[in-house]
């Protein structure tokens, strides 16, 4: 059985993640993998991408970093991500990772024109995503949770949407036959959104975001956090 591959684009708080893992750690619980059944590739320090074709799949995860800070890791990534696609390599991008896949393949990612998302968002379904292999068993509308200041302003060509929200049109699509990409967290619980709000709170009160209120949407997401699953199952079936 081949590996998974959990592209490794940045990570949370140094000192959150010395008490409950990084983001390679929640995605692979995530998808349930045992250890010796993962590997993960810090692109963010510099190291390098592997051959598409040795995995199973590939997840790319969120980062603190932008998908226009032009990094020269950033550069590489997108180009491994157009290799992997035409390699047919299911590829799952999350937050930064879907804005990075928007990017690479012809859409194009920045700063979303209203400004921070974060919380517990109401995630809908479009009837596009009643075909999707991953999404058609979800309910019309699911929550997920959102920790964002850019976003898929355009989708590549061709591109299918499967999931929009009220502050994001472009909450999750897919290329082809298995490139996802979702702006929401799968990997995320409710204890890690609540302390992101909680380390973002003098910034969010400072553009006049309501914390109070923001801090209120929080809730468990069984649907949007069973995708993780849901793509290792898929890959597997391959």
């Amino acid at each position: 059985m081949q590996k998974f591959l959990i592209v490794k684009a940045g990570g949370t708080f140094a000192d959150y993640a010395a008490e409950r893992g990084d983001f390679e750690d929640w995605t692979a619980r995530g998808m349930s993998l045992e250890d010796g059944g993962w590997v993960s590739v810090n692109v963010q320090a510099g190291e390098p991408l592997p051959d598409p074709a040795d995995y199973a799949g590939a997840v790319i995860t969120g980062s603190h970093d932008m998908v226009t800070d032009g990094l020269p890791w950033i550069e590489d990534t997108a180009a491994w991500i157009r290799r992997a696609v035409a390699a047919g390599l299911p590829l799952f991008g999350i937050c930064f990772g879907h804005q990075l896949m928007a990017d690479a393949l012809g859409g194009r990612a920045d700063y979303h024109p209203s400004g921070v998302e974060i919380g517990t968002a109401d995630i809908t379904r479009t009837r596009a995503s009643g075909e999707d292999p991953l999404f058609r068993g979800l309910p019309e509308v699911f929550a997920g949770h959102v920790t964002h200041a850019q976003t898929a302003l355009k989708l590549p060509e061709g591109a299918t949407l499967l999931a929009t929200g009220s502050h994001d049109p472009h909450q999750a699509f897919r290329v082809g036959e298995c490139a996802w990409g979702v702006q929401f967290h799968p990997e995320f619980d409710a204890p890690a959104i609540r302390e992101y709000i909680a380390r973002r709170e003098a910034e969010l009160a400072a553009a006049g975001c309501d914390v109070a209120a923001i801090r209120a949407t929080v809730r468990y997401t069984p649907e949007s956090a069973s995708l993780l699953g849901l793509f290792a199952a898929y890959c597997r079936a391959r």
